[in-house]
């Protein structure tokens, strides 16, 4: 599957509001949650509704509704949290696990600390959150501890993709769908994304 990329006026009035060095944390972070949204709009597009019965203030219809049951966020910890709100807005029931991970700045590898999911998360559908898509390094361990549990549908959400951590991510997991807002140019010397907006997690809590 190839990266989904959205393309929108809006999105790119938002990220370049997010990108500037001069935003500050409170407007990060709304933008993050806003974008998250419309990211989780996207990748419900495929999303299977159930036929209910219900009634109008003008006649009984069948209409279509999702059940919410089948989803799960998993959030890569820490800045996979700030996408979490936009997200939850989208598909309020969903249950939500977490994944925590950080990169060892010598081996740029990541380093896994944390793993709690709901306990039927083989029966659902799972949706990672992680702002940015640089090595793909965190990506394939979290669908590897995903897939390890029994889940069999994954998509992945970021806010920002490096074309480095896209291509690692489908040539090892080719059946797991990417969303994005925007796909950078490359990664530097020290694997940060290019243009990118700097370290995610500590723009959204103010942490430098």
């Amino acid at each position: 599957m190839k990266a989904i990329e959205l393309n929108h006026p809006l999105i790119e009035h938002k990220l370049a509001i997010l990108r500037d060095k001069n935003t500050g944390t409170k407007e990060f972070r709304e933008l993050i949650k806003e974008i998250g949204m419309f990211l989780c709009y996207e990748a419900m597009k495929d999303a299977e509704l159930e036929e209910v019965e219900i009634e109008t203030p003008i006649k009984k219809m069948k209409t279509g509704k999702l059940n919410e049951d089948k989803y799960a966020f998993v959030p890569i910890l820490r800045a996979g949290m700030g996408l979490l709100e936009g997200v939850t807005s989208v598909i309020p029931n969903a249950k939500i696990g977490h994944i925590g991970m950080y990169r060892n700045e010598e081996t740029f590898e990541p380093v896994n600390y944390f793993f709690k999911v709901p306990k039927d998360i083989e029966e659902r559908e799972v949706i990672i959150l992680d702002p940015m898509l640089a090595t793909g390094g965190s990506a394939l361990d979290a669908i590897d501890l995903l897939k390890s549990k029994g889940v069999k549908k994954i998509k992945f959400i970021c806010i920002i993709a490096a074309p480095e951590g896209i291509v690692k991510v489908e040539e090892k997991h080719p059946d797991v769908q990417i969303y994005c807002a925007h796909i950078d140019e490359y990664l530097n010397e020290n694997k940060y994304i290019v243009p990118g907006l700097g370290d995610a997690g500590d723009r959204i809590f103010g942490t430098k």
